[in-house]
């Protein structure tokens, strides 16, 4: 993984005009059913905080580039659960998500709206949350009210530490060169990803109710 996001994280540094179409086409993946749950958006929105602090990204190109992805991905995707229905959840693709997506359903029941902004931040129901409410039939203007502002504050909530990891860096790194900053930040990164699963772990012991659901099921 973290050769993958050094990698990702070049190729962007040496296209920075781009960034905001790549990062937001990762975002827009991320957000899709069942292929956004193999997407690792949330590093590389780390990283790019991170690039924004040391000068090589634009700020405003990159938030607005990932906030697109990100509802356009997330609307995409309610769009098919709106349409297909309680159909979709018997395709073929979900087969080996019964699961998650047994959980998802409880989930966005319990939760509702706030099953959105949550969703964003927890990986393992992130790729199924929207289309979930959308088989649920929430209703169309509040999904994308949700959708919209759970985008900016998931964003921001990514990319501001890894922009204040990037200050710090360049600050401690001055005459060393940017290989110094490149390396300790995928180290950084490597580090919130982790700090990230034990979170995700321990949210998924403390809910009982739903775990126990979905073991019915």
């Amino acid at each position: 993984m973290d050769s993958l996001l050094s990698s990702v994280a070049d190729f962007i540094s040496r296209n920075a005009m781009w960034a905001g179409v790549i990062l937001g086409t990762v975002t827009f993946v991320e957000s899709l059913l069942v292929i956004g749950a193999f997407i690792p958006a949330t590093g590389l929105l780390v990283l790019a905080g991170t690039m924004i602090a040391t000068g090589i990204l634009d700020p405003a190109n990159v938030i607005l580039g990932c906030v697109i992805g990100a509802v356009l991905g997330d609307a995409v995707s309610y769009a098919i659960g709106r349409r297909m229905g309680i159909r979709v959840l018997r395709h073929r693709w979900l087969k080996n998500h019964r699961r998650k997506v047994a959980w998802t359903r409880l989930y966005c029941r319990r939760y509702g709206v706030a099953s959105i902004f949550i969703g964003r931040f927890f990986g393992p129901l992130r790729a199924f949350v929207p289309t979930m409410v959308g088989v649920l039939q929430m209703r169309r203007r509040t999904f994308q009210v949700a959708n919209v502002t759970s985008a900016f504050v998931w964003v921001l909530a990514m990319v501001i530490p890894g922009w204040l990891v990037g200050k710090g860096l360049n600050h401690l790194a001055e005459g060393q060169g940017k290989t110094f900053v490149a390396v300790t930040a995928v180290v950084l990164v490597a580090v919130v990803l982790v700090i990230q699963r034990v979170l995700k772990a321990r949210a998924v012991r403390r809910n009982q109710i739903l775990r126990g659901a979905v073991s019915e099921g």
